[in-house]
C-alpha cells in the first residue's frame, strides 16, 4: 500500500507542475480575507463582497433580553462559538499590529480592521456588564443535526453566559486579549473606539482573574466542541500581555513576572499553539518584551520565558529536544481533525519570531546550536506554499486559489443553493437528503477558506462528509493574514521596531546609531521628495528623530492635488491631510505653484519613513 500511494503521489507531482510555481501571496492574502465575510453573523453590510450570503442569526439573544447580533460563525455549522471567535481576532490583530505596513500595501488594510471591527463590536454586545459574558449563541448539538442556510435556520438559538457564580476564565481572558490587541489597531484611526475596547479588556480581565474557572464547566454545550484542554493560566497570562502591549501599565508586567512560573508560562515546552493552548503565543510576546528591554526586575523569569519559545521552534525547524511529526511531504501534523489550524498559527509564530531575533540582531539558541532567524521564516514559508499547492497532491487547500482545490467543503452556507437565487424552504433533515449528500461541488464558492487538510500521510478526500478534512475554520485563515503580508513583502520590510538602546540586562552601554538618512531628490515626474533629519533626543530610554520632508513640483504648471505613499511610518505627522492611508496637501493649500514646495514634518524612533508619490493631478 505505501509503495502504490508513493508512486501515485510521484504521478501527480508529475501532472500538475504549475503548482509548484511561485506563489502569489498578494493574491492568496485577498481571497483568505474574503473568507470572513462569508462567516458573517448578523445584518450584512452594503459592501459585503461575499454577495451568496445574507442577512442571518436576527434574533440571536432576543430570548435572553440581550443583543447578540453579529459575529462570526466559527466553522460550517451556525454556532457562534466565543472563545474560537476571540482567538480568531486577536490573531487577526496581531497580523495588523506586526504587518500593517504589508497589508496597506497589498491594498488589504481596510478589509484587515473591518474583519476585526465585525467581531469586537459583537464582543461589546456580549459583555453587557463588567463581570457577564455571553460566550455561546445555538449549541453544537442541535445544528449539527440539521443542515441549513444560515439564513434560515431553524434551529435553537439560544444565548449561553458566564458570571461570578458561573465563571470562564478561559473565556474572558482570550475575549480580554481580542479587544486589548484590537484596541492597539484601531488607536489612531478611531481613538474613542480603542480607548471602549481597552475599557472592555481591562473588565474581562478583573473578571477573569477574579473568579476563577473553566468556562465549559458552565457552558456544558461547549464541552463537546471547544473544550478547554488546557485549562485557564494560559490564557489569564496571555491577556496580561495584550493588555501590557496595549496599555504599558506595568500592572500587567508584574503579573506576567509574579505569575510566569506558578501558572505555567516558564514551565510548559509546547509543540503547538491554537485557540485551546495559548502557552507559546505568551512566550513568544514575552520573549518580545526581553527583547525591548522592558523585563526589568522581571529579567530572570522572562528569560525563561524565551527558553520556551526557543523550544517551541526549534521543534519546528527539527532542531529540539522533541520535534513536531511531519508529513512525508513537510507539512506539520499534530491531529487528524483540522490539523491546519497547527499549521497556520505555527507559521505565524515562527514569522514574528524571526522578525524579533533579526531586529535585535539574535540567534534562536537550539539544542543542535544557534540558527539563523532566516530559518524560521523559510519554514513558515514551506508550510505556506504546502497549503497553498506545493505538496504531493498539488492540491491547494485554500478554497479558490490555483487550479486544483476543494469542491465539497464542509460547510452548510456554501453547500447549498444561496437564499438570494432560490428562496425555498430548506428543511432541517431535507438539507442532509438533498444538499450534504450531492456529489457534485459547491454552489456558493466559499473563496479563501482554508480546509482541514491532508492525513499524516499527505492523503486527502474531497468530500462533504469528511469533516476532518474538509470544514474550514477561522482560526485557520486568522493567522495566515499576516503571514502571507509578510511573505508578500519578500525577505525584507519586517517591521518589528526594537530599541536601538540594549536591554538593561546589558552592562556595557552601547552607542546610539542615528539613522542614515540619504538627500534624495526622489521624484515621480514633476514631483520631487527630499528628507532630511533635524533633530534628536532621548525620552525614556529610547531615541527619537524629527524629520522635516519637502515636496517641489518641478512641473511648469500648478500641482493642484497630490497622494502621497507614507510606508514605516510609526510616529506623529503634521503638515498633511490623511484620507485613510494616503496623504495630501494640506486643506489650506489648495495648490501648489511651480518652483514651490511644501514642508511636513514627523517624529518617530527609527529611520526615515519611505514616502512616495502615488499620484498627482496639474492645472
Amino acid at each position: 500500500m505505501e509503495k502504490s500511494a508513493s508512486v501515485a503521489a510521484l504521478l501527480l507531482l508529475l501532472c500538475f507542475p504549475v503548482a509548484f510555481s511561485g506563489h502569489d501571496y498578494g493574491q492568496a492574502l485577498s481571497k483568505s480575507l474574503l473568507f470572513f465575510e462569508a462567516q458573517r453573523s448578523g445584518v450584512l453590510p452594503r459592501n459585503q463582497r461575499v454577495t451568496w450570503r445574507s442577512h442571518s442569526g436576527l434574533n440571536d439573544g432576543k430570548s435572553s433580553g440581550v443583543n447578540l447580533v453579529g459575529g462570526y460563525y466559527d466553522a460550517g455549522d451556525n454556532v457562534k462559538f466565543g472563545l474560537p471567535m476571540a482567538f480568531t481576532v486577536t490573531m487577526m490583530a496581531w497580523s495588523v499590529i506586526e504587518y500593517g505596513n504589508q497589508l496597506a500595501a497589498n491594498g488589504e488594510l481596510g478589509h484587515s480592521i473591518d474583519a476585526i471591527k465585525w467581531g469586537t463590536d459583537y464582543f461589546i454586545k456580549a459583555h453587557p456588564e463588567p463581570n457577564v459574558l455571553y460566550g455561546e449563541v445555538g449549541d453544537g448539538n442541535t445544528d449539527h443535526y440539521c443542515w441549513q442556510r444560515p439564513e434560515e435556520m431553524t434551529t435553537d438559538r439560544k444565548a449561553y453566559r458566564i458570571d461570578p457564580s458561573n465563571p470562564g476564565s478561559d473565556l474572558a481572558g482570550e475575549t480580554a486579549a481580542a479587544m486589548a490587541a484590537a484596541s492597539i489597531v484601531f488607536r489612531r484611526s478611531n481613538p474613542a473606539y480603542s480607548r471602549l475596547l481597552l475599557t472592555h479588556a481591562y473588565q474581562l480581565f478583573n473578571f477573569a482573574d477574579k473568579y476563577r474557572g473553566k468556562y465549559d464547566s458552565s457552558i456544558t454545550v461547549a464541552q463537546k466542541y471547544y473544550r478547554s484542554v488546557s485549562g485557564y493560566n494560559d490564557e489569564l497570562l496571555w491577556a496580561a500581555a495584550w493588555l501590557y502591549q496595549a496599555s504599558n501599565n506595568q500592572f500587567y508586567l508584574d503579573y506576567l513576572g509574579r505569575n510566569g512560573d506558578s501558572m505555567g508560562g516558564t514551565g510548559w515546552s509546547m509543540t503547538e499553539f491554537g485557540w485551546d493552548v495559548k502557552y507559546a503565543g505568551v512566550q513568544t510576546l514575552v520573549a518580545k518584551f526581553l527583547m525591548q528591554g522592558k523585563a526589568g526586575r522581571h529579567t530572570p523569569v522572562f528569560q525563561r520565558f524565551q527558553q520556551k519559545a526557543d523550544f517551541f521552534m526549534c521543534s519546528l525547524l527539527g532542531k529540539g529536544l522533541r520535534n513536531i511529526q511531519k508529513t512525508p511531504g513537510g507539512l506539520i501534523f499534530r491531529q487528524r481533525w483540522n490539523n491546519m489550524q497547527f499549521v497556520t498559527s505555527a507559521s505565524f509564530l515562527t514569522t514574528v519570531y524571526s522578525d524579533y531575533l533579526t531586529s535585535s540582531r539574535s540567534n534562536l539558541r537550539c539544542s543542535s546550536g544557534n540558527v539563523a532567524p532566516s530559518q524560521l521564516l523559510s519554514f513558515a514559508k514551506s508550510q505556506v506554499d504546502y497549503i497553498l499547492g506545493d505538496n504531493p497532491r498539488a492540491t491547494s487547500y485554500m478554497v479558490g486559489y490555483g487550479n486544483n482545490f476543494p469542491q465539497r467543503v464542509h460547510h452548510r452556507g456554501s453547500s447549498i443553493v444561496s437564499y438570494k437565487v432560490d428562496r425555498t424552504f430548506v428543511t432541517c433533515r431535507g438539507g442532509y437528503a438533498t444538499w450534504f449528500s450531492r456529489k457534485g461541488s459547491d454552489p456558493n464558492l466559499l473563496t479563501g477558506a482554508i480546509v482541514g487538510g491532508p492525513d499524516a500521510y499527505d492523503n486527502f478526500a474531497d468530500r462533504r462528509d469528511n469533516y476532518e478534512q474538509t470544514e474550514p475554520a477561522t482560526y485557520n485563515n486568522a493567522p495566515l493574514l499576516g503571514v502571507l503580508a509578510r511573505l508578500s513583502s519578500g525577505h525584507s520590510g519586517y517591521s518589528q521596531l526594537l530599541p536601538v538602546v540594549p536591554a538593561p540586562v546589558v552592562r556595557r552601554p552601547m552607542p546610539i546609531r542615528k539613522p542614515k538618512v540619504t538627500s534624495p531628490v526622489r521624484a515621480s515626474g514633476p514631483v520631487a521628495i527630499v528628507q532630511k533629519m533635524t533633530s534628536s533626543w532621548v525620552s525614556k530610554g529610547r531615541t527619537y528623530y524629527r524629520y522635516s520632508t519637502t515636496v517641489i513640483n518641478k512641473s511648469p504648471r500648478a500641482l493642484k492635488s497630490v497622494n502621497l505613499s507614507i510606508k514605516n511610518l510609526y510616529g506623529p505627522i503634521w503638515g498633511l491631510s490623511r484620507s485613510g492611508n494616503s496623504f495630501g496637501l494640506p486643506s489650506w493649500i489648495h495648490s501648489l505653484q511651480s518652483g514651490k514646495s511644501l514642508e511636513f514634518v514627523y517624529i518617530h524612533s527609527t529611520s526615515p519613513a519611505n514616502v512616495a508619490v502615488s499620484n498627482y493631478t496639474l492645472a
